[in-house]
């Protein structure tokens, strides 16, 4: 009798540990030690995606906009600004609880066609390209004032061997761009935080020119508070070892490290494909596509065990990283369905395309709740 006493108060023990674990979400446990969020589409910030919300108040304390503040939509045409987007996505970040990320000021892929051509149609002049970038950084940065935690200033500007990306920002004023958009944005709202952003960051020579653009900025009085790590990893890349060595070596910098773009590839590449330059395209067949019914039992645990593996090194370095930022929520609305490949079928996320967490989702609130 006693025996079976015993036997049940474990039980009970057990039971009422799971029940903990299910009523908590990662911004209890996560959050504890540094922010933890998605990347908003449109159609959620705008409040449409009420499985989305409701994912977002159990897990998130942050938000980071998937593409409404980056300069092509906000300024598709010189001087004429269309904020309705990004309003609405700061909007309901106060609504919600979260801290807003903008992303991002200045990047050359989505920045619209007219910033580098002149009233002539030729290329448009270093000085008034610096007065351009200067001109949208104070105008949207001003705008959102004291409502954006902070800001991805610059995203991807170093190629994976270290080499300055020769981007037009870069053809046309040299690396010093950089420097003039990070004083822009701190003019702007100096108690924004500021970060640098870019892929590919395990890369030896893309982490030694990031730590020696740090240094140089700080060397000349200019605010930086981050280095954001973007994380697009499959199964099989990046390499663990390298890509901690990184992760240590930002924050030796004396920066704070942010995981931010955080998803998992299970698809299979095409020949070529590296990295996360977005100008990257493949035809479609059948080949890359494999797992168009849903992912097998294998496959779905390998994908659990990579995502674990790398929350592990988040929270071995948990005194040193600031926020951990996911590149979408629910698996059916990941930017990998369509990129490099156009209409794939992936699964790259913590949430599965009916909105319910995949089994890693425990395992991390575990984790964290030691």
């Amino acid at each position: 009798m006693k025996t079976a006493r015993i036997f049940i108060s474990s039980l009970v023990v057990v039971v009422s540990s799971f029940a903990a674990y299910a009523q908590q979400g990662m911004k209890e446990t996560v959050g504890q030690y540094c922010l933890i969020g998605s990347s908003l589409n449109q159609r959620q910030s705008d409040g449409l995606d009420a499985a989305a919300s409701a994912i977002v108040r159990t897990h998130f304390n942050t938000a980071v906009a998937e593409n409404c503040m980056k300069s092509g939509p906000l300024q598709p045409e010189e001087g004429r600004f269309d904020f309705r987007a990004a309003d609405n996505f700061v909007d309901y970040c106060e609504q919600n609880g979260l801290k807003a990320i903008g992303h991002c000021l200045v990047w050359h892929s989505q920045a619209p066609g007219w910033f580098f051509k002149g009233k002539d149609g030729q290329q448009v002049t270093r000085e008034e390209l610096i007065k351009r970038i200067k001109a949208h950084i104070h105008t949207v940065v001003g705008r959102y004032k004291g409502r954006i935690h902070g800001w991805d200033v610059v995203n991807e500007a170093i190629e994976d061997n270290g080499t300055f990306r020769k981007s037009p920002f870069y053809n046309i004023i040299g690396e010093e761009f950089i420097d003039i958009a990070f004083q822009a944005a701190h003019e702007a709202d100096p108690d924004a935080e500021l970060y640098y952003n870019d892929y590919s960051m395990s890369q030896k020579g893309k982490r030694e020119t990031t730590c020696k653009l740090v240094k140089h900025l700080k060397e000349k009085g200019l605010r930086i508070d981050g280095v954001g790590m973007q994380s697009h990893n499959g199964l099989d890349y990046p390499n663990v070892d390298e890509y901690e060595k990184s992760l240590l070596a930002f924050a030796d910098c004396g920066v704070k490290v942010m995981i931010t773009e955080l998803d998992f590839n299970v698809l299979p590449n095409p020949k070529g494909f590296g990295g996360a330059a977005v100008e990257q395209n493949f035809d479609y067949q059948k080949k890359y596509n494999p797992y168009t019914n849903g992912l097998p039992k294998d496959k779905a645990k390998e994908l659990n065990e990579r995502i674990f593996e790398f929350f592990k090194i988040y929270y071995r370095h948990r005194d040193k990283i600031s926020r951990i930022n996911l590149w979408g929520i629910s698996d059916a609305n990941s930017w990998l369905n369509g990129w490099p490949v156009p209409g794939r079928t992936n699964y790259p996320l913590l949430f599965d395309r009916d909105y319910k967490a995949k089994p890693v989702v425990e395992d991390i609130i575990k984790l964290y709740s030691k």
